[in-house]
Parts: C-alpha cells; sequence; structure tokens
C-alpha cells in the first residue's frame, strides 16, 4: 500500500515552518539601540586600554591627571552662521574620546582628540560644537549616536554624578567621573577635579520607544550591558 501525506499533515507542517520562520526572521532583525550600546561600550573599554597606555604623567605638573583619557558624550549645539548642508545640528547626542591636554579645558580639540585606529585621517569624535564640524570628513558620523541610531538621551546615574557626561581612567583602568563643581564656604564658583567611581554607574540611551543601559563597575572599569 502506497504511503502518502495527508491534506491535514501538509498543514500542519506549512504552520510549524511559518512558526519557526517567524521567530528566525525576528531574531535577526536590526536592534539600533543595541547597536549604540555595544559601539558605546566597544569605545568606553578603548577609551579605558588609551588610558593605561599613555597617562601622561608628568612629574613637575601638579595637574598632569586632569589630562588623561576620557570619553564624554554631549548634545552638539546648531553652528550659527555657519552652512549646515543637511539640515541643524542642534541636540544632535554624540561623542568623542580625547586627553584634555594641555589645556585641561575639560574640553575636546584637534590636539587632543584620539585617532580612528581604523583611519587615521579621522577622529573619534562625532563633531563637537565649533571644535569639529559634524560633517567635516575627519569625524565619525558612527559616534553621532542620533544620526546613526536614534538615540536622542543619554542620562548618567547610579555612582556617576548625573549632569557630569564624562567617564576618565587611570593608569590602573580605574574609572573617573569628572570634573565637579560647586560652591567653595565663600560662595565662589570652583572647578573640581575627577573623582573615583565608588558604585556602578549607569549611562541610559533612549530613543523614541525604549532605553538601554550601560553599566560601568568600580575599581576595574569593567564595562557591561545591562
Amino acid at each position: 500500500m502506497k504511503k502518502a501525506f495527508t491534506m491535514l499533515e501538509l498543514v500542519f507542517v506549512i504552520v510549524v515552518v511559518g512558526i519557526l520562520s517567524y521567530f528566525v526572521s525576528t531574531g535577526f532583525q536590526r536592534n539600533p539601540l543595541r547597536e549604540a550600546a555595544d559601539q558605546v561600550v566597544s569605545h568606553i573599554r578603548y577609551t579605558q586600554h588609551l588610558a593605561m597606555q599613555d597617562n601622561h604623567f608628568n612629574g613637575t605638573d601638579a595637574n598632569w591627571f586632569q589630562g588623561r583619557w576620557q570619553i564624554r558624550f554631549f548634545p552638539n549645539l546648531s553652528f550659527s552662521g555657519v552652512y549646515v548642508p543637511n539640515g541643524d545640528y542642534t541636540n544632535v547626542w554624540a561623542y568623542s574620546i580625547y586627553s584634555d591636554v594641555p589645556a585641561y579645558s575639560h574640553l575636546p580639540d584637534l590636539s587632543g582628540l584620539a585617532r580612528n585606529p581604523l583611519n587615521n585621517n579621522q577622529y573619534l569624535s562625532g563633531g563637537y560644537n565649533n571644535t569639529l564640524h559634524v560633517e567635516d570628513a575627519k569625524a565619525m558620523k558612527e559616534l553621532r549616536l542620533k544620526d546613526k541610531y536614534g538615540v536622542i538621551n543619554i542620562v548618567f546615574g547610579g555612582g556617576c554624578r548625573v549632569g557630569i557626561s564624562h567617564i576618565q581612567f587611570d593608569e590602573l583602568g580605574r574609572p573617573y567621573n569628572n570634573y565637579i563643581t560647586g560652591n567653595n564656604p565663600a560662595g565662589e564658583i570652583v572647578a573640581g577635579f575627577p573623582r573615583l567611581i565608588q558604585s556602578q554607574c549607569r549611562i541610559t540611551l533612549s530613543n523614541t520607544t525604549d532605553n538601554i543601559v550601560i553599566a560601568i563597575e568600580p575599581e576595574t572599569g569593567y564595562t557591561h550591558i545591562l
């Protein structure tokens, strides 16, 4: 007697294959927010590597430690009076990796920006206000998180001071939250110094519908996604 599939069996197989195909395709769907977080984690680790290899120690300069390697996140400001062919870049979140030497200005400049290890003609910067134009070929569009991945906000919390969007590392790879400022007893505003992170720092990246949290552990500086 010749065996054959019944119509019911064929329908069942088609349904099962359809369900499996759905789950497989879902697993391969692009998640821009996760891609942004993966990139940021990689670059934080690279910043730590630079700091451990090049700590800028200077025994004749009491403030040498302010020039350590760091990563800074910021919403770019608009370029007033500058032609921007592709639109306004106000509040476009980006970041830069730099060493704050020699001025200790707490701001990146071309002399301190890290180079892209894959392209020495580019800086590891998404553009920084009037230092490096966001559309300059020497800036990296991948570091403009809003343009590339749809990130509309970045918030520091946990062991990192809210509103201070710098992470600096020392020669041992320990993380610091950069440049606390405040008032002295006389009421004058004074610039502070980097402070060792004492508890887990959390950096939250958000788009219009979701968020993802990056954690930096104290002492080790181990960076990962929660």
